[in-house]
């Protein structure tokens, strides 16, 4: 992404860094929880719609160079800053592309302001269903005082450790080294992970994750694409298959690929989106 400027915008208060560039409709591309970043999510296929939007990458409040978060980090919470987003830099509506977390954010707001958004693609999107990855177990742990920050203390302090955690949620190829370079620039900021921890703690629960959009699907009234990885172990790619379904919507299974699409199959990545962003 070097030809995108580092831009901030206060938000009442809350600084939020962004990278834009092109021109055209606005375009916005919203980042995952956990290990993620603007940069990050996005830096191989953001800079292929430069020709014909003008395209923005923000940070999280609590990720990269943006300010932590002025409360607890919730989906509802992220879709206001969005919306504060929007008002800030004059945007009326905008597409959204949205992984992960990022993915539940868009569909969130979707519900919210269906007239601010004019096509959405929604990438190995949370959101989609209520189970918690790991069972009953994986949600106790999220719920031990001092587990999940420990967890981040010792990512941040080994390489191997990081390396096997990235391993876990991409695809049978394993993470390139161009991948694991910049997860481990990422996990040097002294925050990382804190944002994340909260979020997790707010929306995992014994009873399932508090954020389960399929009742809502079948109201989603903005074309919508749902690209997903064939393998990703986080969110089972039937889950996307369903949504597509209930939501009338379009769907696109990338091969081999896991949970971090963009960072795992550009090339394909963009082939998948490229045409229904022209439709």
């Amino acid at each position: 992404m070097d030809s995108f400027d580092r831009e901030f915008v206060d938000l009442d208060g809350l600084r939020l860094s962004y990278q834009v560039a092109g021109t055209g409709d606005p375009l916005v591309f919203l980042h995952g929880g956990g290990i993620d970043e603007g940069r990050l999510s996005w830096r191989t296929v953001a800079p292929a719609f430069t020709d014909e939007f003008r395209v923005y990458v923000p940070d999280w409040p609590g990720y990269g160079e943006s300010d932590a978060p002025e409360g607890t980090p919730t989906v509802e919470y992220y879709a206001e800053v969005l919306a504060r987003f929007y008002e800030a830099l004059g945007i009326d509506s905008a597409t959204l592309v949205g992984i992960s977390m990022g993915g539940g954010v868009a569909l969130s707001f979707v519900f919210g302001h269906p007239d601010r958004v004019e096509r959405l693609v929604a990438v190995d999107s949370y959101g989609l269903g209520g189970s918690v990855p790991g069972g009953r177990l994986g949600a106790a742990m999220v719920g031990v005082p001092g587990l999940l920050g420990g967890l981040w203390w010792l990512l941040r302090r080994s390489d191997r450790l990081l390396a096997a955690a990235i391993r876990g949620i991409v695809g049978p190829g394993g993470p390139t080294d161009d991948l694991l370079a910049d997860v481990r620039a990422a996990t040097r900021r002294p925050e990382a992970g804190e944002a994340f921890a909260a979020f997790q703690r707010h929306e995992v629960g014994l009873g399932g994750l508090r954020t389960n959009f399929l009742d809502r699907l079948p109201d989603l009234s903005v074309p919508t694409l749902f690209v997903h990885g064939e393998r990703d172990p986080v969110v089972p790619v039937e889950w996307a298959v369903r949504a597509a379904t209930l939501a009338d919507a379009e769907v696109r299974v990338l091969p081999g690929v896991g949970h971090w699409s963009p960072r795992e199959d550009a090339d394909g990545f963009v082939r998948a989106v490229r045409p229904f962003l022209a439709a």
